[in-house]
């Protein structure tokens, strides 16, 4: 079960890259799923990450833990899009890997202890922002490469976060419940500082004010998902 979740969320880069290269929903539509993905992993990153910590760590320990994955993620990606360009695809497959790396640790060490429903909430989110955030890279990238290099990049992507998913579960499968709760938390506070800067600007600019709705809409599955769990 756990190396078919990490395949079938780490696929999603692929499939979504063919997306970019040979086809294309309308704005909207792409708007609407990045922002639906956008709410649920808003829900992931609270209940399935942060607040079983708070039952096995101190309440400073999360807050640090959960303010310092954010700054991580803002410092690098922040420094990759001065450096590369946020508007190349390169730099959108830069902060895919740095947004995924953590997301896909999360969702490993989530494999660990959590339930079928949790699980599924917190990788089906991550495989719903995949999907249209590689074809977004991936219809950039293909401007300037042929598209066999653009799938061969994302592919490389999509084994390199499989990999982080598979070592968050093995890796940390024998860690103290406080310090994997701490983990969780560092990856959550990554994951919420990348909704912030690279998904909900996103799903607004393809689908205006319409991704509001789509975010709460997101955010209510995952909710009722996780309490049918």
């Amino acid at each position: 079960m756990t190396l078919v979740v990490i395949a079938v969320v780490s696929g999603a880069l692929v499939v979504g890259a063919l997306w970019g290269v040979l086809g294309r929903l309308p704005p909207r539509v792409e708007g609407f799923v990045v922002a639906l993905a956008g709410g649920a992993l808003i829900v992931s990153a609270t209940l399935e990450l942060v607040d079983p910590a708070t039952a096995t760590s101190p309440l400073w320990g999360v807050a640090v833990a959960t303010l310092g994955g954010a700054v991580t993620f803002v410092a690098l990606d922040s420094t990759l899009s001065r450096g590369v360009g946020a508007a190349s695809g390169i730099g959108l497959l830069l902060a895919i890997v740095l947004d995924g790396i953590p997301e896909n640790l999360a969702m490993g060490v989530a494999l660990i202890d959590s339930t079928p429903t949790q699980v599924a909430a917190l990788s089906g989110s991550i495989l719903l922002s995949n999907l249209p955030e590689a074809a977004g890279g991936a219809r950039a990238m293909v401007q300037d490469r042929s598209p066999r290099s653009v799938l061969l990049l994302w592919t490389v992507t999509a084994v390199v976060l499989a990999l982080a998913a598979v070592a968050g579960n093995l890796l940390l499968a024998d860690v103290p419940a406080a310090g994997l709760g701490l983990v969780k938390c560092f990856a959550a506070g990554a994951v919420v500082a990348s909704l912030a800067t690279e998904v909900f600007p996103t799903a607004f600019r393809e689908d205006s004010y319409a991704a509001g709705i789509a975010t709460a809409l997101g955010f209510t599955l995952a909710i009722v998902l996780d309490q049918l769990g």
